[in-house]
C-alpha cells in the first residue's frame, strides 16, 4: 500500500506470525521498519526476508523489560526518525485453569501482552504524536469473551482491548490512529509454543491440543496482515481479523451473559470457526 511508502514502522513480534508477515507486507510497500522480538533466530530470518531494499534496524529485548522498551524508543527515533505506526504485535500464552496455574503465569503474560504494549505505546506516544501516527495494539478474541483454561490470555487481552479503546476517546481530535485488533484463529505458533500449567483432566494429549488450535486456525498470517494494514490505513478503531472474529464478536454484544452456552452449541458444528457447511 502506497500509504506506507517510507514511513517509520514499528513491528514487536516481528519473528513469526503476524509480525513478520505485517514486516514483509510493509516492507514490500516501502516503509523503513524497526523490528524487534525475543526470539534471535526468528527475527534474523524476517530481516532476511524483507530484504536490503529499504531501510531496517531490528532489535532483541524481552517485552517484559520496561527499560528496554524505554530505550528502544529512543534508539528507533535517533536510527530511523519519529515513528508513524507502531505496531504492537509481540504476545504470548498459556494453558491452564485458574486454580492449577501458578500466580507467576498470571503474572509473566500480563507482563508481556498487556504491560508489554502499555510500555510500548507510552514510550512512543511522543513520536506519534508529533508525527499524527496511528497505534495498532493486538488484543484478540478473547478479548470480547471468556475461554476456560485461559484465564491469564483473556485477561490479558481484554486489558488491552479496555487500554486501546480508552485511549483512542482520550486521543480524540489530535489525529491519532488508535486501533484495537482482534484476531480469530490465525495459523501462527502462539499456541504450539504456549506452556501448559497443567493438561486439562478429560484425558486430551497436548498434541491432540495443539490439533484442536491448527483446526482453529483458519486464517493465514499473510491475510491477517493485510487486514491490519487496510484497517489502520484508515485508522479504524475496531479491526476484526476473520469469519469467527466477526462471530464471537456478533454473539458476545448481543449475548453478553448467555454467549457461552451459544458458543459451545454452535462449536460441534464449528460456527465458532466460521466453518459450518
Amino acid at each position: 500500500m502506497s500509504i506506507y511508502k517510507d514511513k517509520i514502522c514499528v513491528v514487536t513480534g516481528a519473528a513469526s506470525g503476524i509480525g513478520r508477515a505485517l514486516a514483509i507486507s510493509l516492507a514490500e510497500s516501502g516503509a523503513q521498519l524497526a523490528l524487534s522480538d525475543i526470539n534471535a533466530e526468528g527475527l534474523s530470518e524476517t530481516v532476511q526476508m524483507v530484504g536490503g531494499s529499504n531501510k531496517v534496524m531490528s532489535d532483541v529485548f524481552d517485552m517484559a523489560d520496561a527499560q528496554a522498551i524505554s530505550d528502544y524508543a529512543d534508539k528507533v527515533e535517533t536510527t530511523l526518525g519519529a515513528s508513524d505506526y507502531v505496531f504492537n504485535v509481540a504476545g504470548l500464552t498459556r494453558v491452564g485453569n485458574f486454580v492449577d496455574t501458578p500466580l507467576e503465569s498470571m503474572e509473566k503474560v500480563m507482563d508481556v501482552n498487556y504491560w508489554g504494549v502499555v510500555r510500548m505505546t507510552k514510550a512512543f506516544m511522543d513520536q506519534i504524536l508529533a508525527k499524527t501516527g496511528t497505534i495498532v495494539n493486538i488484543s484478540s478474541v478473547f478479548g470480547f469473551i471468556g475461554y476456560a483454561g485461559q484465564t491469564h490470555y483473556c485477561a490479558s487481552k481484554f486489558a488491552v482491548r479496555g487500554f486501546t479503546e480508552t485511549l483512542a476517546q482520550e486521543l480524540k481530535g489530535t489525529g491519532v490512529g488508535v486501533c484495537s485488533v482482534h484476531p480469530g484463529g490465525v495459523k501462527t505458533n502462539i499456541a504450539r509454543s504456549a506452556i501448559a500449567d497443567k493438561l486439562p483432566d478429560n484425558g486430551v494429549t497436548r498434541e491432540e491440543m495443539d490439533a484442536g488450535f491448527d483446526k482453529m486456525a483458519i486464517t493465514s498470517p499473510e491475510k491477517a496482515a493485510q487486514v491490519i494494514l487496510k484497517g489502520a490505513a484508515k485508522k479504524k478503531r475496531r479491526i476484526l481479523i476473520g469469519g469467527d472474529a466477526r462471530f464471537i464478536s456478533i454473539v458476545s454484544r448481543l449475548f453478553p451473559v448467555a454467549y457461552t452456552k451459544i458458543l459451545e452449541k454452535y462449536s460441534g458444528d464449528n460456527v465458532i470457526l466460521g466453518n459450518k457447511p
